[in-house]
């Protein structure tokens, strides 16, 4: 039985450090090409026509919101159209009707799009306003955004080049101080888009379009086959198709596109099932086409651990669950050069956390106090282990699920709350009690550990039993305050 134990953890912890190194790899790249910037148009007009997509299901609260943020854009208004891709099925379908009959009267080319179906759900939606769209650039907005008025000025200019297809912006937070959910979001996204995002695209690896803003060349994504439905992240699958065929996407790092951070957890949950699921997917239908395509080896290896490293979940699941019986075995006296072994693995965590750090330096003059919240963003992505493992398990299977979107609070300020939300799920799921099992079990851990005088495993042992504890207890807690409200 130690033995399974033994390599069982071996193996798991092999994964995590794999796809941990790779953390040194961008920061190597992330300081090579650190002077490199996106070459600009020298053009000084270029006003093609665009079409601004605003995919739209269920979202009351925001739905107006986007819409005015929209057509306060700076664009001649002859030269701009917008779509109101509206799915919903409630009063949000009144309230955008209302809003665009006003912007219609104030001589805005704006249109509500209804399809009376779900069908493709978001990707279905893009495609079926795509063939209505009058422009030859599409822009992208999701409710949560609101975009600056300076978004098409800043991105319409580097279609001078004409392969290139995408210009992503980065996110930014409007909420992301607003409770420890938002800010251990931000840090994560933060790393995604100011390291991994801005170092694939400057070492010629590929990105991808984020679903939201970002504008696409209307030729590009007929090219590379127009939007699918068959995974959950439509957005990851067309990039690749996209850069496949040739295309090229330029990344924005210092132009941002505010949006709203999910604050109440089962809404995060949903999203990040969703956002892990569709990449399992997308990586099993497209890695076969990297690997056969004449790609430069670098691109097919980046595009692996790109496309992949959700994988990491289920390994992370493991390691919580062998690393309190590991502690008795040590402590039996054997497999003193096993150990010794892996404490290399340590080596893993320092380069996650010179990741994150090095997204912070680049961005946030505050970054210090930012980067203090590694430990517990750590915790939570260990908390999200069971949420997440389902979302891969699932995807290798081949499970198909609705595309579940994220509720929408409309949170500006510290002083708005999601309490009240009609969106909100107040059922407590399996996944749930797995957590607050795991949470109890990992606390045997934490004792055991001190207990045996393991001073290197009780850090570790406490990350697991923090954010298993803090992920089951704030879903039970969110859940039944979402009952009660509906009730």
């Amino acid at each position: 039985m130690d033995d399974i134990v033994l390599i069982g953890y071996f193996i798991s912890l092999t994964i995590l450090f794999i796809f941990g190194l790779h953390g040194f790899i961008m920061i190597y790249y992330h300081k090579k090409y650190r002077d490199r910037q996106p070459v600009e148009s020298k053009l000084e007009s270029f006003e093609p026509k665009v079409t601004i997509q605003l995919p739209l299901y269920n979202e009351l609260y925001v739905a107006e919101r986007l819409i005015k943020a929209t057509c306060q854009i700076d664009y001649p208004k002859d030269k701009l159209e917008i779509q109101v891709l509206d799915d919903s099925t409630d009063e949000t379908v009144d309230i955008v009707a209302n809003i665009v009959k006003i912007k219609q009267q104030e001589g805005f080319n704006i249109k509500h799009i209804r399809r009376g179906t779900r069908k493709g759900y978001k990707a279905g939606a893009l495609k079926y306003g795509l063939e209505l769209a009058e422009g030859e650039f599409i822009a992208i907005f999701d409710a949560d955004f609101i975009p600056h008025k300076e978004f098409l000025r800043r991105t319409l200019r580097f279609f001078s080049d004409e392969k290139v297809g995408l210009v992503q912006t980065r996110w930014e937070h409007i909420n992301g101080d607003y409770s420890i959910i938002t800010k251990a979001q931000a840090l994560a996204l933060d790393g995604h888009f100011v390291i991994e995002q801005t170092v694939r695209n400057k070492a010629g690896f590929f990105i991808n379009f984020n679903g939201t803003g970002g504008i696409w060349r209307k030729s590009c994504i007929l090219d590379a086959g127009n939007w699918h439905d068959d995974t959950l992240t439509e957005d990851l699958d067309l990039s690749y198709r996209a850069q496949l065929k040739g295309w090229r996407f330029v990344f924005l790092r210092d132009f941002t596109s505010p949006a709203e951070l999910p604050s109440e957890i089962n809404a995060l949950k949903a999203q990040q099932f969703r956002w892990t699921k569709g990449a399992v997917e997308t990586a099993k239908k497209i890695l076969p086409l990297v690997w056969k395509s004449k790609q430069p080896l670098r691109i097919k290896l980046q595009s692996t651990f790109h496309l992949t490293n959700n994988l990491v979940f289920p390994f992370i699941l493991l390691a919580a669950i062998l690393n309190v019986p590991l502690i008795f075995i040590k402590n039996s006296g054997a497999h003193e050069a096993y150990f010794a072994i892996m404490s290399i693995f340590v080596l893993a965590f320092i380069s996650s956390f010179l990741f994150y750090m090095y997204a912070q330096r680049d961005i946030r003059t505050d970054w210090r106090k930012k980067i203090i919240l590694f430990p517990l963003f750590m915790a939570g992505s260990m908390g999200f282990a069971v949420n997440n493992s389902r979302a891969v398990i699932e995807g290798l299977l081949n499970r198909k699920s609705e595309f579940v979107r994220t509720p929408k609070f409309k949170l500006e300020s510290n002083k708005d709350s999601w309490f009240g939300n009609k969106y909100l799920n107040g059922r407590i799921g399996f996944s749930v009690i797995v957590e607050a099992i795991l949470a109890i079990y990992c606390f045997v851990g934490v004792v055991s550990s001190v207990y045996f005088m393991e001073l290197a495993a009780i850090p570790f042992q406490i990350l697991f039993f923090l954010g298993f504890s803090f992920v089951s207890y704030t879903s039970i807690k969110h859940a039944l305050v979402s009952k009660k409200i509906n009730e």
